[in-house]
This record gives C-alpha cells, sequence and structure tokens, in this order.
C-alpha cells in the first residue's frame, strides 16, 4: 500500500487484471549431423540461412567422403528453401576426429575444431605495434615520452636512434615518463619535428583465412597478464585456439675446440635471447605464413550412434543430441538420413523428456515394399514424432548431378512453412516439396491405405499439382494423438503458457491470483480460438480454464501450490472428405 505523508495530489498505477500472453515460436528446427567444420562442444548455433551454415560449417559432403552420413548440409538446404527461417545446428564428429596444429616458437596454434579443414588454413604473423612515439629526454631508465598513450607495463618496447635498434621492457608508466627495466644506452632523446628517433611497442598481428572467410586480431601481447593478450583476444575466433608456451632454455654450451696445435678455440658469444614477440614466435622478415597439420574427418564412413547422441558433460560442455538440453527455442529437432533405431529410439525419447519438442523421422531410403515399412515403423510409438517416406530426388550442388535425399530437412522447412503462413494448428499436409523433381518409389492409394492408418505419412507426385505431403500423423497408437498437428498444437499452449505466467510466482495465493491467471489464459486462448487453432462455435465450447477451490484443497494452498486446469478442444484435420452423391429425379 502506498504511503501518504504530505497534503497533496498523488497519481498512481495499477494493474487492469489480465495480463498479456504472447504465444512462442514453433517454427525453430534443431539439427545433428556431420559436417565439415564447425564447434562441436557447446551450445548449438542459429544460422538464419544457408549462406549462414555455410560460412559456419562449411560446405556440402561427397559421397565418396562421407557415405550416407552426409546429408547435414542438405537438409538445412532444404529447410530454407521449404520456408523455413531459424535452424540451430548441432555438429556431430567421429571419435578419431583430430584438429590440425602447428607450433612456432612459443605460439602453438590449434584448428578451432577437429577436422581435415585444417590443411585449408593460413595463418600469417605480422610484426606489429599499437603505439609509437618521440622520447623527449633520457634519464637513466625514464624516458619521458610526447605521449604515453598505448604503453603499459609488461609491454616490449623498441627505441630507434637513427642508426641502432634495441629492446627493452616497459617497466611501469606514470604520466609521460616511461621506466624501463633497464637504463637505456641509445641517445633516443630529440626534441625536433620529423625526427627518425622513435620509441614504439612490439606486437603482433595474426591474421587467420580460410577461403573467404578472414579473421584478423590485430596488436597482440604475448604476456600473460596484458590486456591485449593473444589468447584472450582470440577466444572467440571460429578458425583457431592459440596457446603461448614457455620459452625453450638455451642449449647447453658445447665442447670446447682445440686447433692443431692443443689451444682451446675461444666459443663465439652466446646470442643474447629475444624479448621481441615476433621472433619469439620464430619470425624473420615482415611476415610468417602458417599451415596447420595433422586434421582428421576421422572415420565418418562408419561413425557410430555415440556421435550423434554425444555426452553430456554438464552446462557448455554438452555434444550431440545432449548439446539441445540447454536450448529452448527450439520446437523441431532432426537427425537428417539417420535411421539407426539406437538414434531414431534418442531422439523420439528426447523429445518426449524434453516436451516442447517434435521430431521428425526419416524411413532408410532401400526400404521400398510396404511390408518393409512397416515394420521399420512398428519399432516406435510416441505422440512427439512423425515418420515420413520416401525420399527425395532433388539437385546435389555438391556433385552436379541428381541425387536421393532424406525427406526430414525439407519436412522441417514445410512444418516452419506452415506455422508462419497459417498456424501450428494446420497440418502440414497437401504441402508442395520445394525443389524436389522425383521420388526414390512411387506409392499408390493402396499402399497409402496400408501405411497412413499406422503412422507412416507418404510423400506422393500428384499429375498436374506437383510432389507433395499426403499424411499427417504421428507414430502414436492412441487415437487422440494420432494427428501432428493435435500435439504440436498442445506443445504451443503449454510452453506459451509455461513462458507467460512466470509472474505468479510468489504470488500470494489467493482469489485476486486465481482470477487473474483465468482471465490471462482465457483471453490467450480466445486469441488462439478466433485464429481457428480451436474447434467450437463459442469460446466456451473450445475451451475451459478452471481456477479456485475447486481444482486446489486448503493443503495444496498451504504447501504454495497453485493449480490451474485448463481444456482446449483442438481442431482436427479433414482427412477423409467425403462428398455423397445421390440422383435427382425430374419430379423431384
Amino acid at each position: 500500500m502506498a504511503e501518504y505523508l504530505s497534503p497533496g495530489v498523488y497519481v498512481e498505477e495499477y494493474d487492469s487484471g489480465a495480463t498479456p500472453m504472447q504465444g512462442v515460436s514453433t517454427s525453430t528446427a534443431g539439427f545433428v549431423g556431420l559436417a565439415e567444420r564447425g564447434p562441436v562442444i557447446g551450445q548449438p548455433q542459429l544460422v538464419t540461412s544457408f549462406a549462414d551454415y555455410k560460412r559456419m560449417y562449411g560446405g556440402y559432403l561427397s559421397q565418396a567422403a562421407y557415405g550416407s552420413n552426409r546429408f547435414l548440409p542438405y537438409a538445412v538446404e532444404q529447410f530454407f528453401a521449404n520456408g523455413g527461417a531459424r535452424a540451430y545446428i548441432m555438429r556431430a564428429v567421429p571419435g578419431d576426429a583430430k584438429a590440425g596444429s602447428r607450433t612456432t616458437g612459443v605460439l602453438k596454434l590449434t584448428a578451432a575444431n577437429p577436422g581435415a579443414w585444417a590443411e585449408d588454413l593460413r595463418v600469417v604473423v605480422t610484426p606489429a605495434s599499437k603505439a609509437k612515439t618521440q622520447v623527449l629526454a633520457v634519464n637513466g631508465a625514464d624516458l619521458t615520452l610526447k605521449n604515453a598513450d598505448g604503453f603499459n607495463p609488461g609491454d616490449v618496447v623498441e627505441l630507434f636512434d637513427g642508426k641502432t635498434a634495441a629492446h627493452a621492457t616497459v617497466k611501469s608508466v606514470l604520466e609521460k615518463v616511461v621506466t624501463l627495466d633497464a637504463p637505456c644506452t641509445l641517445d633516443v632523446a630529440d626534441t625536433k619535428v620529423g625526427t627518425a628517433k622513435y620509441i614504439k611497442t612490439c606486437e603482433i598481428t595474426l591474421t587467420a583465412r580460410l577461403g573467404e572467410t578472414v579473421e584478423t586480431f590485430e596488436n597482440l601481447s604475448l604476456k600473460p597478464d596484458a590486456l591485449n593478450n593473444v589468447c584472450v583476444k582470440t577466444a572467440k575466433s571460429d578458425l583457431i585456439c592459440v596457446e603461448v608456451t614457455a620459452a625453450k632454455a638455451p642449449a647447453a654450451p658445447a665442447p670446447k675446440e682445440k686447433d692443431k696445435d692443443g689451444k682451446e678455440i675461444p666459443a663465439p658469444a652466446p646470442k643474447a635471447a629475444s624479448i621481441v614477440p615476433y621472433e619469439l614466435c620464430g619470425g624473420s622478415g615482415s611476415e610468417l605464413v602458417l599451415t596447420l597439420q595433422g586434421g582428421s574427418n576421422g572415420s565418418v564412413l562408419t561413425v557410430t550412434p555415440d556421435a550423434f547422441l554425444g555426452k553430456d558433460d554438464g552446462p557448455g560442455k554438452r555434444t550431440g543430441l545432449q548439446a539441445f538440453q540447454e536450448n529452448g527455442n527450439v520446437s523441431i529437432m532432426a537427425i537428417p538420413g539417420v535411421t539407426a533405431p539406437e538414434v531414431q529410439a534418442s531422439l523420439i525419447a528426447f523429445c518426449e523428456n524434453k516436451k516442447s519438442c517434435f521430431a521428425i523421422l526419416d524411413v532408410p531410403m532401400e526400404l521400398k515394399k510396404t511390408n518393409d515399412v512397416a515394420n521399420f515403423r512398428d519399432m516406435y510409438d510416441s505422440t512427439y514424432a512423425a515418420m515420413y517416406h520416401p525420399w527425395l530426388e532433388m539437385y546435389d550442388a555438391g556433385s552436379k548431378r541428381s541425387a536421393y535425399f532424406p525427406p526430414s530437412g525439407a519436412m522441417a522447412g514445410i512444418y516452419a512453412r506452415t506455422d508462419i503462413e497459417r498456424g501450428v494448428h494446420k497440418a502440414p499436409a497437401n504441402e508442395v516439396v520445394r525443389g524436389c523433381t522425383g521420388l526414390s518409389c512411387a506409392y499408390n492409394e493402396g499402399e497409402q491405405d496400408i501405411l497412413n492408418p499406422i503412422g507412416v505419412n507418404l510423400i506422393r507426385s500428384f499429375t498436374g499439382r506437383g510432389i507433395r505431403v499426403w499424411g499427417a500423423r504421428t507414430i502414436s497408437s492412441n487415437g487422440l494423438w494420432k494427428y501432428l498437428n493435435v500435439r504440436r498444437l498442445f506443445i504451443y499452449v503449454e510452453e506459451s503458457i509455461k513462458a507467460n505466467t512466470n509472474w505468479v510466482v510468489f504470488e500470494p495465493n489467493s482469489t485476486t491470483l486465481w482470477n487473474r491467471v483465468t482471465r490471462t489464459i482465457e483471453t490467450f486462448l480466445a486469441t488462439c480460438w478466433r485464429d481457428g487453432a480451436l474447434a467450437g462455435s463459442t469460446p466456451s465450447e473450445a475451451f475451459f480454464v478452471e481456477c479456485g477451490p475447486t481444482t486446489m484443497t486448503q493443503d495444496d494452498i498451504d504447501n504454495g501450490r497453485l493449480i490451474c486446469q485448463i481444456g482446449i478442444a483442438p481442431v482436427k484435420p479433414a482427412e477423409f472428405v467425403i462428398f455423397r452423391i445421390t440422383q435427382k429425379t425430374a419430379s423431384e
């Protein structure tokens, strides 16, 4: 309650009651599969176009190199071609894949992720300087500079007197006075304009190039505590990981040689160890060009299911399918072309446990007979998955010829397209498959009569109408959940309510709160009904919301539980369109 302490006029805002709710997105897809390159640990990465995918994960994969595990880039391409707009990608790799690397001086460069792609990576190291200025006065190790901006403790600096260069390390900086780690022996002081004498910092610039992707990191220091430390500045690179190793100790002096008279030959004076970052990296001349070696894709032709399923090593360290545990945006999941029962069963279980995702499954391309397809389908029973067949004939931009591809990528795009254009309540069926020129096999109506009731959604070619999706069923034996749009509608409603009612937590569990919650949810469901997502001629026929003494006991209230009971009447697709025609006689 507001406090009124002084006489006057007060203006107050108050809550009108119902809190507006916004539906969650249902058109974001998640894909797991092999790729040329890209992150393999942590969060799945968002891509918003196929060009975006290629920049991060590389291009098409050849059948010769990857076999039946090559379909991820094609599925992503088909997703965007069929209307998808947002996809999260998680790259899977075989256990024996290796990242390329190269050590030069104290610098160790490693490819950001495993794969033979590192062989094409070029890293160029060049000397650089973030600060250069004139020395006005020298007093032992103290140098008064014209401008000390950019000079920091720990910096390696070069002193030049017009003829000779020397190097030192900055010990401290106070206003315009820089103190070195040793007295300056060169005559670098000069107050004249345009003098050739100077002091400058010594750093390196590192440029990584892979095709059209170029990353440049300027003015890097090898000092561990420097603000411009090379490891810190390159930490977000998509191409390389950088480490700085300790400089090797100088070799032990060689035994003294003797001349023909038996007298010892004086050994040459040992060369002073360099402190210049570029030289510590093994550089000489104007630039150091490096290639990485040892990168390997691993056994991609015989990759095991573990590579796709991944490991749960905790937040930020998950791989494969497990990495999507940390992602709350994806609502459509697929592992394109991977039909191993262990992988598909795990994908289904993942979606069932998460309760916010729906799985799209492929049938092995070689299965064509209805009995074989039916036997494959019989392995699963879930309301959170749908199965599609046959495979799609499309142009393979990688091999420059037509090839067959699993339908899951295109179907994910059709899901997204239907959701965006019509809504999640519209079944993603009777939709044209864009870019498809043929099918791996053609099913007739009689064969569909066998496969459709058991939940195998066929893709068929119709004369004059193109190639269309001709099924909208889940792989569930439960008749209440046989239509996939019903399940996805419930996911949409449940996730929307969950996302928009966090304000309820810790509010007083009283009649006032119950009424506010009821009005909030009723307003949202009324919008769904007006959009055609719910059946019924009136809102009362389409849904009900109950929250209060009828849904909670006193024990529930005492223990902080607010229970709201919601019922909705989903619309079902017109799967069987029946026109009853009778003969009209002239006398009628």
